[in-house]
């Protein structure tokens, strides 16, 4: 997969990413660019190393700061996993070039 670059044909840089869990209830997220979905049960946001999906139950966004990036959930946290990094576009782009 071919990763997008700057005008001067650099690589655009990251944003620094960190995961913060406290007694599997509480979960600090940094380098969070949007929240795609949520529900009381799964919570998925988007950093450039792939979706951050969190499951668990009673899960609740506590504080959403996408100009600095942060993301904080309360909750019973089950388990915390990445997806894969999606290409640009993602698939409607796609399909209707």
């Amino acid at each position: 997969m071919a990763e997008a670059k700057t005008a001067a044909g650099q690589k655009p840089a990251r944003t620094p990413h960190s995961l913060i869990l406290e007694n599997r209830a509480s979960l600090t997220a940094t380098g969070v660019s949007n929240v795609e979905s949520f529900d009381d049960q799964t919570v998925v946001a988007k950093t450039d190393l792939g979706d951050l999906t969190v499951h668990g139950e009673k899960l609740h966004i506590d504080r959403l700061n996408l100009e600095s990036g942060e993301l904080t959930l309360d909750g019973e946290i089950s388990s915390v996993s990445y997806s894969e990094i999606r290409s640009a576009g993602g698939f409607f782009n796609k399909l209707f070039k």
